[in-house]
Parts: C-alpha cells; sequence; structure tokens
C-alpha cells in the first residue's frame, strides 16, 4: 500500500487512514473528533464538479470536507 493524501483519490477509492500532515495540532484534533481515526477505512462518495467539497464515507456516516482538509490526511491506498 502506498501513502498519499485523501485528497488524491478519485470518487469510488477507498482506503485506510494512516496520519495526519500536522500532528497533534487544532486541525489534527478537529478530525479525530469528527471520526477521522487511524486505521479507519474511509470512502471518497462525492466530488463536487469542481473538487470542493469532498464526500466522505467514514465509520457509519458521511461528511464532508474542503480540500485543503483533505490535503492534510495521509491515508494508505492500495
Amino acid at each position: 500500500m502506498q501513502k498519499i493524501k485523501l485528497s488524491q483519490l478519485k470518487q469510488g477509492q477507498s482506503a485506510i487512514i494512516h496520519s495526519f500532515v500536522e500532528e497533534n495540532s487544532e486541525i489534527s484534533i478537529k478530525f479525530m473528533e469528527m471520526g477521522f481515526l487511524i486505521e479507519t477505512p474511509i470512502q471518497i462518495t462525492h466530488i463536487a464538479p469542481f473538487g470542493d467539497p469532498i464526500a466522505v464515507q467514514v465509520l457509519d456516516y458521511s461528511l464532508a470536507i474542503r480540500k485543503e482538509e483533505a490535503e492534510k490526511i495521509w491515508v494508505k491506498a492500495p
């Protein structure tokens, strides 16, 4: 598995959350509160026409995040 940023996945692709670009920062804490936990599966369900926002399925719910936020999440993709 290769490590890439969440923003690089295409619609329909799945991956496993690996880490955050800014460990122990305010944004990484926000991600964890939203359910973006290390080693949790994640899937891109929709991408807006201009690439922002991105809808993801994590745990048992869907979230929309900005592309700039998705660039701060490292995932392990097949």
